[in-house]
Parts: structure tokens; sequence; C-alpha cells
């Protein structure tokens, strides 16, 4: 039986999952867009892109969920992309109706499903996609950790002049501004970035990750979709194979790093299961209150969407 993924949302960054999920041959692809003939046009573009490429799976365009029935995996991509001076908190609202009709649907048609949430503010979308779903929270994961730690990766290996390969980074927290890369945990094969780089270089880098999805907006005019869509097919490869890869994912904390009820980004097992283990670093204090503060700007969104459920 050949696994379906169902792709929420046809613009940049959906198209671009759908284009990595055949180039891999990892499923055949539902491409859902409300936009009329989009999603068709797209889906057979990529279709057709097979023979050269040497892949060989089904890529279908549909403007309703029927075609979507019995997928392993809905990634959720639909939502309002971000425009120069917007910050992601700005598109709240807006996107919260985006999603919760797209999880009505997706729970609807492929109840047994693991979601991945990638629209922004992704941190509140993730949870408004659980309250919506009632899927249990292993099954609903937000990708933010997977792109912004491989933002943190690209400028220390750009820094460095080494291999990205060799750089193994881990960042936490929400996925935004208050985001939490710790150095501490990063190295070069092994070797601590600390022992490589001096405070100051290092604390510009971490700036620099912070601001990764702004600083692509003020060039593009729109929201990042290339290193996006990688991130959010990473995941759902771990999740289809039964990979088990490590990855920082926003995943539903009860209590660990004593954050409770709220989506968070921290490093988690992905597995045919979705979210099988959290992983509970031992953080200094100083990471702990950074992670606290960023937790909070998560929770202050989430306060204004219950208002709205």
């Amino acid at each position: 039986m050949r696994k379906k993924i169902t792709v929420v949302g046809a613009g940049n960054v959906g198209a671009n999952v759908a284009l990595r999920i055949a180039d891999k041959e990892l499923a055949d692809v539902v491409l859902v867009d409300v936009v009329e003939g989009v999603p068709q046009g797209k889906g057979l573009d990529v279709q057709q892109s097979g023979p050269v490429q040497g892949y060989d799976v089904t890529l279908t365009g549909a403007n309703d969920y029927e075609a979507t029935a019995n997928s392993d995996i809905a990634i959720i991509t639909a939502g309002f992309p971000r425009k120069p001076g917007m910050s992601r908190d700005d598109l709240l609202l807006a996107n919260y109706e985006v999603i919760r009709t797209a999880t009505e649907q997706v729970a609807k048609h492929s109840p047994n499903c693991i979601i991945i949430v990638v629209t922004n503010p992704l941190d509140a979308m993730t949870q408004a996609a659980l309250w919506v779903s009632g899927f249990n929270k292993n099954r609903v994961v937000g990708m933010a950790g997977v792109l912004d730690s491989a933002r943190f990766r690209t400028f220390l290996a750009m820094e460095l002049k080494v291999s990205v390969e060799n750089i193994t980074a881990v960042v936490m927290g929400g996925h935004g501004d208050t985001m939490v890369p710790l150095p501490r945990l990063t190295n070069v094969s092994g070797i601590p970035i600390t022992e490589l780089l001096d405070q100051a270089t290092i604390d510009r880098i971490v700036e620099r990750t912070r601001n990764g999805g702004a600083e692509i907006v003020k060039h593009l005019k729109t929201s990042a979709y290339y290193a996006p869509s990688a991130a959010a097919v990473e995941m759902a490869e771990s999740i289809l194979k039964d990979k088990k890869k490590v990855l920082p994912c926003a995943a539903y904390l009860e209590g660990e790093y004593g954050i409770n009820g709220l989506y968070v980004g921290v490093p988690v097992k992905l597995g045919a299961r979705g979210i099988e283990q959290i992983y509970e670093i031992k953080l200094t204090d100083d990471e702990h209150a950074m992670l606290k503060k960023s937790a909070a700007a998560v929770q202050e969104l989430v306060d204004v969407l219950k208002q709205k459920r």
C-alpha cells in the first residue's frame, strides 16, 4: 500500500513540499487549495517532472478534501504570508480561521493521520490544530525548530567555513523573535562552537538566526519557502519511515521544562506514532529563563485564540 500525504495550501511552501515529497518518492500527494486551478495545475506540473527526475508518484490537485481521504500525514501550509513590517503575531487571527477550516476537513477525512503544521504564527496555530482535530497530542506537531536550527547551522558554517553537515545545532522555544538557540549544546563534529568562536560572534549569529525569517521577508517581500518546505518534509520522512529522528519540533508540553498546556519547540523523537518522546535537556538558569520568556510570548497568542474558540 502506497503512502499518502495531504498538503494543504498550494502556494510557495505547499508546492515545494509537494515537489520535495515527489523527489524523495515518499508518498502520493494530494495538493489542496481554495483557489480554482492552482493545485490542479501545480500538481500536474510536478507530476510531469517525474520522467525527467526519475520519480514515480501520483499528484492530485483539488479544491475540496474528498481526494485526501485516508492520508497518512497532513501538512498544513495554508495561510496568509508575512509581508514586510509584519510580525508573525499579526497573522494570528486571520490564519486561525484558515487552520480551523483545514483541520476540520483533515480530521473528518483522515481521522488516523498525523498533522504537521507549518502556518504562522507556528506554535499558536499548532495549538489550534490540536483543539480542532481532537487528536492525541502526539499526532499534532509543529514545524519550527528544524527550520530554525537549519538557519543556525547555515550561519555557523558560513562563519567557520566548514561543511554544514558537520554542525549539530539546538534551537528551542517559540518560532519567532524569542526563540532560544543554545550555543552551549551546538558543535562542529563534537567540537563546541564556544571553543571555535568568540562570544560576540556567537551572539551576532544567534541574533541573525532569530531574525532569519524576517531577513528573507525583507528581500523577497514575502515569507521563505525553500527551507521551510525542506524542514517539513524531513519531519514527514521520519514519521513515514519510522526513522525515529531526534528533531526540534513544536510539541505539546504537560509539565516538561516547567511548561504546561502549551506548544513550544523542544527536541522530540519522531516516528510512526508521531511524537514518540520529548527530551528534557538540563538547561542553565539563563537558558531556562529565555525558554520561559519564549513560552510566555506563545501563551499570549494562545490566550487570544481561546477567546475565539
